[in-house]
């Protein structure tokens, strides 16, 4: 949000906190969000680098459509094993997937 606006809000009564205020997360919880976030935009951008569809990536993973759909949308029910076996299989190696962790 820019400063102009926050100021706006801010002069009018309103509180502007942070993602983590608003839904009352620990720290943990914040780095697993951010993780899951962070590897699914991976899973986009690689997917759209080899071109591929999602139906395509779909068959990639052995799973449907729908799965691939709730990947990139990042659904809640999205573990971290499958967006990892979603980078895996688009070929992310081990070392390009531990660099992604650590950033």
């Amino acid at each position: 949000m820019n400063h102009v606006k926050r100021a706006r809000l801010e002069a009018k009564g309103w509180h502007v906190g942070s993602v983590e205020e608003f839904l009352d997360l620990g720290p943990a919880e914040s780095t697993y969000i951010e993780l899951k976030l962070a590897l699914r935009e991976k899973v986009r951008k690689y997917r759209r680098a080899k071109k591929l569809t999602q139906l395509q990536m779909a068959r990639l993973l052995g799973s449907s459509l729908s799965v691939v759909t709730q990947i990139e949308t990042c659904d809640a029910s999205v573990s971290l094993d499958l967006l990892i076996r979603a980078l895996l299989a688009l070929g992310v190696t081990r070392r390009e997937l531990g660099r992604m962790i650590a950033d």
